[in-house]
């Protein structure tokens, strides 16, 4: 009778997740997001076309999945294999543009596409530079994620640096954007979409209190938890202390504002 324990898929998106149980595909990760060009693969960054789709190809055999255009083909298949995730500690970031119907009735759609292909690139950039994973980009919002395992031990420290970058940059190009960015506890992993693809995603209670900190965010604002400021180890107290009353939620959630004035982050 073998001695080997039965594999556990919830074990391993964990150690994936939170630890660098995999810091060889890690490394590769970080230098497919340095090729050109978008679209890439969700997970890993593997360009679909372009210069950066040639090299992906001949030296790793991605291609864009056939059946998940979100993928790339191995990642896609790794999914598949491995479906189920693990609760892991994370961190989140939710933003999306203030007042976009307002925004689409005084412009011609072309100009308003364009204003939010803005947003999507600058943020997914902000995001991929601090080592965060794009969950979604959908209508006037982004949603991103950060773990351990990619970002490092001070991975929400990450986060808010990046909530700081979205905000600069949307600011100086007068896009009015609104930030959340929460850290607890989530489900990760590999699960079946709406639309009957696999997407990897991050789902819990956790999750929807950053989206409800993102939707009180006025123009410009970045609503951050107690919470998170607590794990990034982060002095809040010259910020504007806010008690937010959210959906769902029984407890006024204490949180504070970053607008104008910054936190300095090293």
């Amino acid at each position: 009778m073998s001695n080997e324990r039965p594999f556990d898929p919830a074990q391993m998106w964990r150690e994936w997740f939170m630890t660098d149980a995999f810091s060889a595909e890690k490394r590769i990760h970080r230098m497919l997001r340095l090729l050109p060009h978008d679209p890439r693969c969700k997970f890993c960054h593997a360009p679909f076309k372009g210069l950066g789709s040639i090299i992906v190809r001949t030296v790793y055999g991605k291609t864009q999945s056939g059946l998940n255009p979100r993928f790339c083909n191995v990642c896609e298949d790794y999914a598949q294999k491995f479906p189920g995730g693990a609760e892991v500690e994370m961190s989140m970031l939710f933003a999306d543009v203030r007042g976009s119907t307002n925004l689409s009735e005084q412009m011609s759609p072309l100009d308003f596409q364009r204003i939010i292909n803005k947003f999507y690139v600058e943020s997914t950039n902000a995001v991929i530079a601090e080592d965060g994973l794009v969950e979604k980009l959908a209508g006037d919002a982004i949603a991103a994620f950060w773990g351990a395992g990619f970002a490092g031990a001070n991975y929400v420290r990450r986060t808010v640096k990046a909530a700081q970058h979205i905000s600069e940059i949307m600011s100086r190009q007068h896009i009015p954007v609104g930030i959340g960015v929460h850290a607890g506890v989530a489900f990760f992993g590999a699960m079946g979409a709406a639309d009957g693809l696999v997407d990897i995603a991050a789902i819990g209670d956790e999750v929807n209190l950053a989206a409800r900190l993102a939707s009180k965010a006025a123009a410009g604002e970045i609503i951050i938890s107690e919470q998170a400021l607590q794990k990034a180890g982060l002095n809040g107290s010259d910020l504007e202390t806010r008690s937010l009353e959210l959906k769902g939620i029984r407890e006024p959630v204490p949180v504070r504002v970053i607008g104008e004035k910054k936190i300095v982050l090293n």
